[in-house]
């Protein structure tokens, strides 16, 4: 139990924000951003596969918005490691 009851209330809004607001920007991001090739437009219309129910397979390009945050990991994984040694926090 919490001294302060908004306190709970305030920290479930400081994580629920963010989140919704990353899962727009997510969205979107794999809705409008690819990384185009020579033959990304032509990837996009033909069809590779069929399955039941009417589902179709594509071989689109790779969404610009899951490169981003696959190297923003690496990246900050990185980062943590070399910062963890840098200052001498134990892990």
């Amino acid at each position: 139990m919490r001294f302060f009851e908004l306190l709970s209330f305030q920290h479930t809004m400081a994580w629920l924000f963010p989140t919704l607001l990353f899962m727009v920007v997510f969205g979107v991001g794999l809705a409008f951003a690819h990384l185009h090739g020579k033959d990304s437009e032509a990837g996009k219309k033909r069809i590779t596969g069929r399955y039941a129910d009417g589902i179709e397979e594509r071989d689109a390009p790779y969404p610009l918005i899951m490169m981003l945050i696959i190297a923003g990991a690496f990246i900050w994984g990185f980062f943590y490691i070399v910062m963890h040694g840098v200052l001498g926090v134990k892990i």
